[in-house]
C-alpha cells in the first residue's frame, strides 16, 4: 500500500507468538496473525518472531518501509533461567588491599546461584588489587577462569559506581578475546557490592544465549526490508534498543507481562486495581496504582537483584489448567495444563466427539500426582477438564470472550467427574473454579496491603486468552468490578507496539544537592535518547528515598515525535463522573478544585475526610488518595505554597510528625513525589522542575495527608 506509517508489536508467549499491526496516526489494529512459539527451532524463539511477523505484513498487505516501529517482548530471559540454560559465569573482583580489600574480596565472591528449580549458575572467581591491574595479569585471570569453564566474564569493582576504570579494562581485554563480559557498574549505577555483583552475574549468565537470539533476529527482520531499529520489551514496561539489550538482557525478564499490563493500560482507563494476564498454564498477577503498573527489584532464586521490573506474582492456575480430584473431591487445579498434557479441552471439543465418555486418571509428567483428570470418549481420544471448561457450564464466558466454547460438550464430558463426586455438573464447576480461586485471594490481599489499595479504590482488569475463565468468577467473590479489555487475547502485542522507551539511574546519594538531581536526570534523559526516545518527547521523574539515600530517574519517551493519543477526550462532566465512582459518592457532591490543560483535580467531603482525584482529559485517574488538598498556583509562588500545605497536612501524633505526599502537576506531567519525608528534599527536586520554566506558568499542587 505505501504512505503509511506502522507500529509492530510482537509477543512471545509459552504457547503462541502473536503479531499486531497498529496504525501510528490512529492506533487502529490493522492486522493481527499468531503462530506457534518455536522454542525449539535451530533459531529458538526468534524463529517465531521472524515467522509471524512476515506473516502479519504478507496477510495485511502491509509494506516493509511503512513499518515505523517494531519491538518484541521476549520469555528467554526468564525460561533461561527457570530452565538452567544459562552460562558458567567467570566474576573477576577489584578493589584496594588491606581491610577494605578483604572485605571486597569476600564480596564479590558470589556462590553458585540457586534459581530455586535444582539448577544453579555456577561461578568461578579471581580477585585483583587496583596496584596489580595491568593487561597481563587480567588476560591471565580471564584464561585461568575459561580453563575452568567460565564461558563468560563479570567485572565487578569495589565502589565501581564511583570509578568505572578498572571494570571498563577488563571489558576491553574480554571483548579482544572474544569473550562476552557484563560490567557490574553498568547493570547497576547502586552500592551494594555482594548485590550488585549478583545481579551482573544473572546478567551474564544469559548473555551469551540471548546474544545470539538477538544477533539472529535482527539479521533476520532486516532481511525483510525493515530500516528501523528492533526494539525489545523490558521488564518494567518500557523498551530498549537490541544494542543496549546485549549488554543488559536481564532487563527483559518478565517482558511479556510488562506487555500486557501496558496494553492493558492503553485500551482501559485503568488507574488502580490488580491485573490479571491469563494464559493456558500460568497467570501473572501484579498492580496498577495511579495508572502505573507497580514495579520492584525482582527477586531470582530467593536471591535479591538490582533488576527492575514488574512487581509479578506467577501461579501456576490459568485457563487451561486441569483438575485433580479424589472420591472426596477436587483436589487441586494445576499446575500442569491441558498443553503440557497434550489434550485438547473439553470445551473446545465437538459435541458429536463425546461419545460414551469415560472418567480416567494419569500422572501428565513423571513425578507428578496420577490423580489429574481427563475423558476418554468412544474413539479412543482423550480430552480434559479446565477451568475453562468449568467457567463455561457456569455460564460465566459469554459468546463475545475469547474463552467462550462448546458449552454441551463440557457438561457431557464433566459428567462422569460428576457422577464419580456425587455431585450434580454445576456443583463440580463450581467446586473447580473456588479450588483456583484459593489460589489467588491470598495474592491480590497481599499486593493490595503492600501497595495500600483501598478496596472502593479497586478493579480488576483481566488480559490474556484464558482471562474470562478466571477472573468474573474472582471478582465476584472479591465483590470487586472488573474489565476485559477488546482484544484481551492479543492486549500483550498491542503493549509491544505502543511502548514507549524507559531508561532508570539510580544513585545512593546521602545529602544531594540539585545539581546531583540534575546531573541524574539529564543520564536517564541521555539513556532514553540512546535507546531511540525522541529528545522532545522525554519526561523524567525522580524517586528520592529519604531513608536510604537512594536517588532513582526514570526517563520516559516515546520513539516518535509525532504519535495520536488512543483515547479521546472527555469532558468535564465525564471526568466528574469517573471521579465520584471511583470515591463511591454521588457525582454532584463532587466539585472541581483546580485545572489546567490536561488535568481536572476534583474533590469531595466523605466520613470526615476529603478524598482528591487527579483525572486527566483522556479519563485516566492519575491521582487518589482518601485525604487531602490541592491548589493552583504559578510557578514563582510554589515555595511559599507548598511550605502552607506541608505544614496544614502534616499530621501529629505523640513525639511524631507524619508529613504529606506531594505531586506536581505541570503542562502533561504529574510528579510523584510520595515517600520523600522532608520539605526541603521535595523542595530541591521540585526546583529543577521550575528552573525550565516561566515564572508565571501554573503549577497544580497535590498533597495528601498520611496517617498510621
Amino acid at each position: 500500500m505505501g504512505n503509511r506509517a506502522i507500529r509492530v508489536g510482537i509477543d512471545v508467549g509459552g504457547t503462541h507468538t502473536k503479531a499486531v499491526a497498529i496504525d501510528n496516526a490512529t492506533h487502529e489494529i490493522i492486522g493481527k496473525s499468531s503462530v506457534m512459539t518455536t522454542h525449539d527451532a535451530s533459531l529458538g524463539v526468534s524463529e517465531g518472531v521472524v515467522e509471524a511477523f512476515k506473516k502479519c505484513l504478507a496477510e495485511n498487505d502491509i509494506n516493509p518501509d511503512d513499518v515505523i516501529f517494531i519491538a518484541h517482548s521476549t520469555t528467554q530471559a526468564t525460561n533461561a533461567l527457570l530452565e538452567g540454560d544459562v552460562a558458567e559465569v567467570g566474576i573477576l573482583g577489584a578493589g584496594k588491599g588491606g581491610l577494605e580489600g578483604v572485605l571486597a574480596k569476600k564480596q564479590t565472591r558470589i556462590p553458585d546461584i540457586d534459581l530455586g528449580t535444582g539448577r544453579f549458575v555456577k561461578m568461578h572467581h579471581r580477585y585483583l588489587k587496583i596496584r596489580d591491574f595491568s593487561t597481563e595479569n587480567v588476560e591471565s585471570a580471564i584464561n585461568e577462569m575459561m580453563s575452568e569453564g567460565a564461558q563468560v566474564i563479570v567485572a565487578s569493582k569495589a565502589f565501581g559506581v564511583d570509578d568505572l576504570t578498572e571494570e571498563e579494562e577488563v571489558q576491553k581485554i574480554a571483548e579482544k578475546k572474544n569473550v562476552p563480559v557484563s560490567v557490574a557498574s553498568e547493570i547497576s549505577k547502586l552500592y551494594g557490592l555482594t548485590r550488585r555483583t549478583r545481579t551482573a552475574a544473572i546478567n551474564a549468565s544469559i548473555l551469551p544465549k540471548m546474544l545470539d537470539t538477538a544477533q539472529s533476529t535482527e539479521r533476520s527482520v532486516r532481511s525483510i526490508g525493515v530500516k528501523v531499529p528492533l526494539m525489545i520489551m523490558r521488564g518494567d514496561g518500557g523498551v530498549m534498543s537490541i544494542s543496549e539489550m546485549k549488554k543488559r538482557p536481564v532487563l527483559t525478564m518478565l517482558s511479556g507481562p510488562a506487555a500486557s499490563v501496558m496494553g492493558a493500560l492503553m485500551y482501559l482507563r485503568a488507574s488502580n486495581g490488580i491485573y490479571f494476564e491469563v494464559g493456558g498454564t500460568s497467570t501473572n498477577i501484579g498492580v496498577i496504582k495511579n495508572g502505573r503498573p507497580a514495579i520492584d527489584y525482582s527477586i531470582v532464586g530467593d536471591h535479591p537483584t538490582y533488576i527492575n521490573s514488574l512487581d509479578v506474582r506467577v501461579l501456576g492456575v490459568a485457563g487451561g489448567s486441569m483438575v485433580r480430584a479424589s472420591k472426596s473431591g477436587i483436589v487441586d487445579v494445576g499446575p500442569r495444563s491441558a498443553h503440557i498434557a497434550g489434550m485438547p479441552y473439553t470445551v473446545y471439543t465437538p459435541e458429536e466427539e463425546i461419545v460414551d465418555p469415560q472418567l480416567e486418571f494419569f500422572c501428565p509428567k513423571q513425578g507428578d500426582p496420577d490423580d489429574y483428570v481427563c475423558i476418554r470418549v468412544k474413539s479412543g481420544k482423550r480430552i480434559t477438564i479446565t477451568n475453562s471448561c468449568a467457567a463455561n457450564v457456569l455460564g460465566i464466558v459469554t459468546p463475545e470472550d475469547y474463552s467462550y466454547g462448546n458449552v454441551n460438550s463440557a457438561r457431557k464430558a464433566m459428567e462422569p467427574l460428576a457422577r464419580y463426586l456425587n455431585m450434580t455438573v454445576e456443583e463440580v464447576a463450581e467446586k473447580i473454579l473456588a479450588k483456583s480461586f484459593e489460589k489467588i485471594q491470598p495474592v491480590i490481599e497481599s499486593l493490595a496491603l503492600k501497595y495500600k489499595l483501598e478496596k472502593d479504590q479497586m478493579s480488576l482488569v483481566g488480559v490474556g486468552g484464558g482471562a474470562a475463565a478466571l477472573l468474573p468468577y474472582s471478582a465476584k467473590q472479591l465483590d470487586l468490578p472488573y474489565s476485559i479489555p477488546e482484544n484481551a487475547e492479543v492486549i500483550s502485542s498491542i503493549g509491544v507496539a505502543l511502548a514507549m522507551v524507559r531508561d532508570v539511574v539510580e544513585r545512593v546519594i546521602p545529602n544531594p544537592s540539585q545539581k546531583d538531581i540534575k546531573a541524574l536526570k539529564k543520564e536517564a534523559a541521555d539513556l532514553a535518547i540512546a535507546n531511540g526516545a525522541v529528545p522532545d518527547s522525554i519526561e523524567v521523574q525522580v524517586e528520592i528515598d529519604s531513608q536510604t539515600s537512594r536517588i532513582k530517574a526514570i526517563a520516559l519517551g516515546s520513539t516518535q515525535a509525532q504519535t495520536t493519543d488512543l483515547l479521546k477526550c472527555c469532558s468535564e462532566s465525564e471526568a466528574k463522573d469517573i471521579a465520584a465512582r471511583s470515591m463511591n459518592v454521588p457525582a454532584e457532591k463532587v466539585e472541581v478544585v483546580a485545572e489546567n490543560n490536561v488535568f481536572y483535580v476534583f474533590s469531595a467531603e466523605r466520613d470526615g475526610m476529603n478524598p482528591i482525584r487527579v483525572v486527566d482529559k483522556k479519563g485516566f485517574i492519575r491521582i487518589q488518595r482518601q485525604n487531602g488538598s490541592a491548589l493552583k498556583c504559578k510557578a514563582s509562588e510554589v515555595g511559599d505554597n507548598l511550605a502552607k500545605m506541608w505544614d496544614q497536612l502534616s499530621i501529629y501524633k505523640d513525639d511524631m510528625r507524619l508529613t504529606p505526599d506531594v505531586y506536581f502537576c505541570a503542562g502533561g506531567k504529574v510528579l510523584d513525589y510520595a515517600g520523600i519525608m522532608y520539605l526541603e528534599q521535595v523542595m530541591m527536586v521540585i526546583d529543577t522542575e521550575l528552573s525550565a520554566m516561566e515564572p508565571d506558568d501554573e503549577i497544580l499542587l497535590v498533597g495528601a495527608k498520611n496517617d498510621l
